[in-house]
């Protein structure tokens, strides 16, 4: 029971489950189900307060068939995924989270959907054909989203003299530069309000709310740079032994 998929019963139960005010462990004891199990069948399906068993029951079977017709999952995927006992529609499910994420933080939808296959591709380089075959779109909507990945400086480009194409790959330092980049801009924010200050009075209602705006902003750029060095280098330090081990 514990490896197969919720049936629509199961989700009826949940459903019980949550309209008894029972939290997500409780509910998968009852389902002899992992707790994992249950929080994301309710995460992904409304919350505990959209929550609606039939409704996610039909929207599971769209998403599992939707995933057949695009081919989703392809033969070098599910191989990783077999290999590391994955729940193959598990996978599938966070890909689309983390693009809808990254889709809210601003990148474009291609690119977006690009940037989650290297974070989820254990070897953390693709080629464009296989881009191509995992997304099921054009090789020219693949090479625009890279070029846009690349101008960001989010991936780079390598030949694979070997094969004699390129690969792209994710640039582990992408997320500490984007945090610079945010302390560099809370500094120019933090400025550019004290000059408005200076402008308007700091005496002044709107001038006092100028100035207020750019201490805050000029200590979170500091604190912000003060931590992004600091774990940068603290998870640096932890790596160093797994990379140094035969």
């Amino acid at each position: 029971m514990p490896g197969s998929r919720l049936t629509q019963q199961d989700r009826r139960r949940i459903a019980a489950g949550l309209a008894d005010g029972l939290s997500y462990a409780d509910i998968a004891k009852r389902l002899d189900r992992p707790t994992s199990t249950v929080t994301r069948e309710v995460m992904r399906n409304g919350g505990p307060v959209e929550y609606r068993a039939d409704r996610a029951h039909h929207a599971t079977g769209l998403r599992a068939r939707r995933g057949r017709r695009s081919g989703a999952c392809t033969p070098a995927a599910a191989t990783a995924v077999a290999a590391y006992g994955r729940d193959e529609e598990a996978v599938r499910d966070y890909d689309e989270r983390l693009t809808r994420l990254l889709v809210d933080m601003g990148l474009p939808r291609m690119a977006a959907g690009v940037l989650a296959c290297l974070y989820t591709t254990d070897s953390g380089n693709i080629t464009a054909a296989d881009l191509v075959q995992r997304l099921r779109v054009s090789p020219a909507s693949i090479s625009k989203a890279v070029g846009y990945l690349e101008g960001q400086e989010m991936i780079r480009r390598e030949r694979d003299a070997s094969q004699r194409r390129d690969r792209y790959v994710i640039d582990e330092d992408v997320w500490y530069r984007a945090m610079l980049i945010s302390a560099q801009l809370a500094a120019v924010l933090a400025e550019t309000a004290c000059d408005g200050a200076g402008v308007l009075g700091a005496d002044t209602p709107a001038g006092a709310r100028l100035k207020g705006m750019g201490e805050v902003l000029e200590h979170v750029g500091h604190d912000l740079l003060r931590s992004v060095e600091h774990w940068r280098h603290a998870f640096s330090t932890q790596q160093q032994p797994r990379d140094l081990a035969p």
